[in-house]
């Protein structure tokens, strides 16, 4: 029986820089709700790359009120609580090198490609966010490049408007694992839905891994595929989930 349904935002509940399709959000919202009250229903939480701020108030609009997971799988803020978890990997060590890939980022990306600014109010790892996808894939080559050569503990994940440098054991399967073992439940309960690369560690490990038709190439390669695209594909998978768990 699947227990939760996680979600990533960017790409999947919504598209960047697009108003979202409230129709099809409003069945999600609705959906969730529904989940206090039929237990076919599994409740919705968040797993994304995006800052605290932003998956709180994306939260607030699902009407998501248990735990969710922010920065991949560098913190959980549990919005009942008013309680933030991060990961055990950000020991002083790991926070220097986050500053100074930050301070690399700005002089070498924010300072020289137009219109390229940093994803604000992230504590964990590094965002740097383009609407141009042909500077975003120079952005994550020379990102790459650098990252592999000095950082060892980070690696480079990217959509198509934006990179982010985290850290490899902070990722979204590891942030998967977290949010587990704080409700106490395992991997075999609980089904993900993802778009792009930094998806694939938590898709690889649940038991139902999900897929919009606008996912990338080598998610697709690990995941059931949805028909439709982003916040439809997203409705499509709590289908199938609830289906699941009726036959289960």
């Amino acid at each position: 029986m699947i227990k939760l349904f996680i979600t990533d935002l960017d790409g999947c509940v919504t598209d960047p820089f697009i108003t979202p399709d409230w129709k099809a959000f409003s069945k999600i919202r609705k959906l969730n709700l529904n989940s206090h009250y039929d237990p076919n229903i599994p409740p919705l939480t968040i797993c994304t790359g995006r800052p605290m701020p932003y998956a709180e108030a994306m939260a607030q609009v699902l009407g998501i009120r248990i735990p969710f997971l922010f920065e991949s799988g560098g913190g959980m803020y549990d919005v009942a609580k008013n309680e933030l978890t991060w990961t055990p990997e950000l020991n002083d060590e790991r926070k220097r090198e986050v500053k100074e890939i930050k301070a690399w980022a700005v002089e070498k990306f924010i300072s020289s490609y137009e219109a390229t600014i940093p994803e604000f109010a992230k504590f964990t790892d590094i965002g740097i966010i383009n609407q141009n996808a042909e500077i975003i894939y120079e952005i994550r080559d020379a990102s790459n490049e650098f990252i592999s050569k000095n950082y060892p503990h980070f690696e480079v994940h990217h959509t198509e408007v934006s990179v982010n440098i985290i850290l490899k054991k902070a990722n979204k399967g590891e942030g998967i694992k977290m949010i587990c073992k704080h409700f106490g439940y395992s991997l075999d309960e609980v089904a993900y839905i993802g778009d792009s690369s930094g998806d694939i560690p938590g898709l690889n490990i649940v038991k139902l891994p999900f897929a919009p038709a606008n996912a990338a190439e080598p998610v697709k390669k690990v995941a059931d595929v949805m028909r439709g695209k982003s916040t439809d594909g997203v409705l499509e998978a709590y289908h199938k989930i609830i289906e699941y768990n009726i036959n289960y």
